[in-house]
């Protein structure tokens, strides 16, 4: 037998201010185009989102992300000093200018990559981090592959033109999520509207406007060549929710911030985030036979939901746990679910499991313990 409990959503939910019908088709000029939620994953909307196309140096969001995942992991330090090659000084393009064996911290080349898109540094990190831009670009190709981007090749670590180097604005969502689900602190550099470098001396401007311009701006990378055309992944954050839009070949440089803001608008309007929680506390499941009588209960997982914001209000959460277990129970074992719906329509499925594991009596502890009953009263 199992309990059931149901009631409205409880939670915190993440609500938005004005809710349109679900659009068929966005004003969003480019040749492709996806806006993804950051949380979950999900896409909300996309256009040839799959079409392989070049990406100009919004490639970079990898460069950046392979340099947090090393100083994430110890191997690289912000305060560590990078010397530049000649081959990084030749970059040409967007840059800082940097000089043959000028040396400067990883923490002020990553700032000058995410600002103001430099070339020259991205190949001195490159360099830095897996000692030739030859071997840098087989990790992002192999964390690329790593990430489900099925329809990328990277050739180099800058996005400057080089035939067969693509991705498509899904693959380009992935790694933009990549990097701000799980390295927030590079919000230290991609929300950074001006900024010095070199004790004052160099300034540096964000290609990115929306950075200034757009409610909730968080990032991350602007890209454009005379193939690729105009770029962005652009990302923002609204009450709780962030938003990846990403925009691929638009013909001009306003149509790409046009056509990002115009994604970012539909997603913050039309859905909201939830978190989802049991109606009422979750009681402990008695154990039979076990070294505990009962065990304690916890949701698994992430509890947001995704939703359409017509559907949050409906929003009703069920939950169904085992009326009693045997042991032994381990600890993260399922024994129960939460359903989320919303006018019937199941939005999720999470599971209840076990929050500390219960072993099985011995023979002689079970006879101890009927003997405790027998004479003691237990």
């Amino acid at each position: 037998m199992k309990r059931t409990v149901s009631g409205l959503l409880a939670a915190a939910l993440l609500l938005l201010l004005a809710v349109p019908a679900q659009a068929e088709s966005l004003a969003v000029d480019a040749g492709a185009c996806l806006l993804m939620e950051k949380t979950t994953g999900q896409v909300l909307y996309a256009v040839n989102e799959h079409e392989r196309l070049e990406p100009a140096s919004v490639t970079k969001i990898m460069t950046v992300l392979l340099v947090m995942e090393a100083i994430d992991s110890g191997t690289l330090r912000y305060e560590d000093m990078v010397t530049a090659s000649a081959y990084a000084c030749s970059m040409g393009g967007s840059q800082i200018w940097l000089k043959e064996n000028e040396q400067m911290p990883v923490e002020e080349m990553l700032k000058a990559v995410c600002v103001a898109s430099a070339n020259d540094c991205s190949v001195a990190l490159a360099e830095h981090v897996a000692g030739s831009a030859d071997a840098f670009v087989e990790k992002m190709n192999q964390r690329a592959a790593e990430l489900g981007m099925e329809d990328t090749t990277f050739l180099n670590p800058t996005g400057l033109p080089a035939q067969g180097h693509v991705t498509s604005a899904y693959d380009i969502a992935l790694m933009s999520r990549e990097l701000i689900l799980h390295h927030p602190d590079v919000r230290r550099f991609t929300t950074i509207w001006m900024d010095t470098l070199r004790d004052g001396a160099f300034g540096l401007s964000n290609t990115n406007k929306l950075i200034r311009f757009y409610q909730g701006a968080t990032g991350l990378k602007t890209g454009s060549t005379d193939s690729a055309l105009y770029c962005l992944s652009a990302t923002a954050e609204r009450d709780g929710m962030e938003l990846i839009a990403v925009v691929l070949k638009s013909p001009t440089s306003t149509q790409r911030f046009e056509g990002a803001k115009t994604l970012l608008n539909y997603g913050f309007a039309a859905y909201a985030l939830a978190q989802a929680q049991p109606p009422e506390p979750l009681s402990p499941i008695p154990v039979t036979l076990g070294d505990a009588p009962c065990v304690n209960v916890r949701l698994e997982g992430d509890a947001a939901i995704l939703a359409a914001r017509e559907k949050v209000k409906s929003m009703e959460v069920a939950v169904e746990l085992e009326e009693e277990l045997a042991a032994p129970v381990a600890a993260g074992e399922q024994v129960g679910r939460m359903t989320v719906t919303s006018g019937g329509e199941v939005l999720a499925e999470l599971p209840l499991v076990a929050e500390q594991s219960v072993e099985r009596l011995s023979y002689w502890q079970i006879l101890e313990r009927c003997l405790r009953t027998a004479f003691l009263g237990g």
